[in-house]
């Protein structure tokens, strides 16, 4: 039986009505989505195949608000965010677009524009304010009424469970990603999720780009907790030659413990299925020379490779083994046996694509993720860009 597929989009159309919103007065925006007819260039539902879904995702920090009250614990992001400058107008996550206690209004936007799934995620620290031990019952009251008004309108629940926001606790009780502790603290929290909403949840998530937190977190310090090495960013602590490394090793630990739980303890009762979300960006060779071809699969490996590669083979890449040596971490006999094969489904988050070429340059003195890849990238090829730009949004 075939399973179905779920395309997790923001469709052009709606992206460029968002875009040029502002050139509307407050009376055209009052329309309903009925109303509404976009040029879709010929595509409709019938352009894609039976049982195909399509649904909208959000993360918990950027849209539910909330974030100091109901008795939800602050997350990394939480702290990260209040560093002046950050993000303009020094915006945070506190009350956003409030959906913890619009998610009525949110839902039947999704049901009016005829979606058919959200991916929505869980806070860790709504639910376990302190990462472990003690429960926040009124975080466990919202998302069970998100699950039920979403079923009630139709509308299918894939739930993430982390979607960069660890408890703030953990990094200050262990250092988070960087302490192997946190791949029990992640499973019994995971298991907690299945346990309390997996009768209705039947599409589970683990992570939403972990490649993301350990590169953007710990290689460059652009994202929580802000950690790397003094040549590669703005930080007061890291070292971007191995905690990259480290993290992104605990994170694929912290999936499988979690996907084990699953599949051990509820997957047969529960009929559910459970994978993971990568982020990825597809790298060509800028030229047909074999320095250019081996950029192009070192990026590949780099990218989406550094965590789908264990998940279906038990191993890092061939690439990054040689690469980074000694400060690749390893997974033991047992673990491998956990990691590999542990997914149903694999979700990708499809940005854009580059050309990328051999920079033919010398090692570099401060090691780091990004500089491992040994690669140079490129928007257009004889003066012809990769692709046609799109309208994109950056949110604050």
């Amino acid at each position: 039986m075939r399973t179905p597929l779920l395309l997790l989009l923001l469709t052009f159309t709606a992206i460029q009505y968002v875009t040029h919103a502002t050139e509307y007065n407050e009376e055209d925006l009052k329309v309903s989505p009925e109303s509404v007819r976009f040029d879709t260039g010929g595509l409709s539902r019938g352009s894609f195949p039976k049982g195909f879904s399509f649904g909208t995702a959000t993360s918990a920090y950027q849209v539910e608000g909330m974030a100091d009250k109901d008795g939800r614990g602050p997350s990394i992001w939480d702290a990260f965010i209040k560093a002046p400058g950050r993000e303009p107008n020094n915006a945070t996550g506190e009350v956003s677009v409030d959906q913890y206690h619009r998610y009525k209004e949110d839902i039947d936007l999704m049901a009016k524009l005829n979606f058919d799934a959200y991916r929505f995620s869980i806070s860790w620290s709504r639910i376990f304010p302190n990462g472990t031990g003690k429960v926040n019952w009124k975080g466990v009251a919202y998302y069970n009424r998100l699950i039920n008004y979403m079923l009630k309108r139709g509308i299918i629940p894939y739930a993430n469970l982390n979607h960069y926001d660890l408890p703030l606790a953990l990094q200050q009780r262990y250092n988070g990603w960087l302490d192997h502790e946190v791949v029990k603290d992640f499973a019994d929290y995971a298991e907690f999720c299945f346990k309390t909403f997996g009768d209705r949840v039947k599409n589970w998530m683990t992570f939403n780009e972990p490649r993301v937190v350990a590169a953007l977190g710990y290689d460059n310090g652009f994202f929580a907790p802000g950690r790397c090495s003094k040549a590669y960013g703005n930080c007061t602590a890291g070292n971007s030659a191995t905690e990259p490394y480290i993290v992104a090793h605990n994170l694929i630990l912290c999936h499988a413990a979690a996907v084990q739980r699953y599949k051990g303890k509820y997957q047969e009762k529960q009929k559910g299925r459970i994978g993971i979300l990568l982020d990825f960006v597809w790298y060509e060779p800028l030229t047909r020379s074999k320095a250019d071809n081996y950029a192009a699969q070192r990026a590949r490996d780099f990218h989406v490779g550094w965590f789908l590669h264990p998940l279906v083979y038990g191993e890092y890449p061939r690439t990054m083994q040689d690469i980074v040596g000694d400060r690749l971490p390893k997974f033991t006999t047992e673990e491998v046996k956990m990691v590999k094969g542990s997914f149903d489904y694999v979700g990708i988050n499809q940005y854009t694509a580059y050309y990328m070429y051999d920079p033919h340059q010398a090692k570099p003195k401060a090691l780091g993720y990004q500089q491992d890849w040994n690669c140079g990238f490129a928007y257009e090829r004889k003066g012809k860009p990769i692709g046609p730009r799109v309208i994109s949004i950056k949110s604050a």
